[in-house]
């Protein structure tokens, strides 16, 4: 029997794509529970988009993904450049792998302006989080292409 395609941010393989040149790898028992039960399909769209590894963190202002990818929201770095281009283009490409892959469902880093699926961080680069999401989390979901999920909400 064939195994469903699960989309997955690639810094939660421990991949270093991160802003930051980081990865956000989840546990070695929460790898292969999902590596068992799940064809992964690895994606970071901020680098799909164009982003350098490392580049500038970069938060959402006026609004959320959804917001964004409409024009009346930004997704701007530390250093006040606008890449909401970027994010877009990357949310894209997310969705076009999807689709070419048939992903149903996504595993997605928790608080990114990408892949945030639940929150964001508030736009002024002080830590606090609110109630949104990220560029490719909208629209992998817009697209209803798959649920989407993020780490945090992991429980093994």
């Amino acid at each position: 029997m064939d195994k469903p395609t699960l989309l997955i941010s690639r810094c939660l393989l421990g991949e270093p794509v991160r802003y930051d040149c980081a990865g956000k790898a989840l546990d070695a028992a929460a790898l292969a529970d999902l590596a068992a039960r799940y064809r992964l399909v690895p994606v970071c769209p901020e680098q799909l988009g164009g982003l350098p590894t490392p580049h500038p963190p970069a938060e959402l202002q006026d609004g959320d993904g959804q917001a964004a990818r409409s024009g009346s929201a930004r997704v701007v770095a530390v250093t006040g450049e606008d890449q909401t281009a970027a994010f877009i283009a990357g949310a894209t490409q997310a969705v076009r792998i999807a689709q070419r892959q048939q992903a149903r469902v996504a595993l997605l880093k928790a608080d990114s302006p990408s892949c945030g699926h639940r929150s964001v961080y508030d736009g002024r680069f002080r830590g606090i989080r609110i109630a949104d999401q990220g560029v490719a989390a909208a629209s992998l979901a817009e697209a209803g292409l798959i649920r989407t999920t993020n780490s945090s909400s992991l429980r093994y």
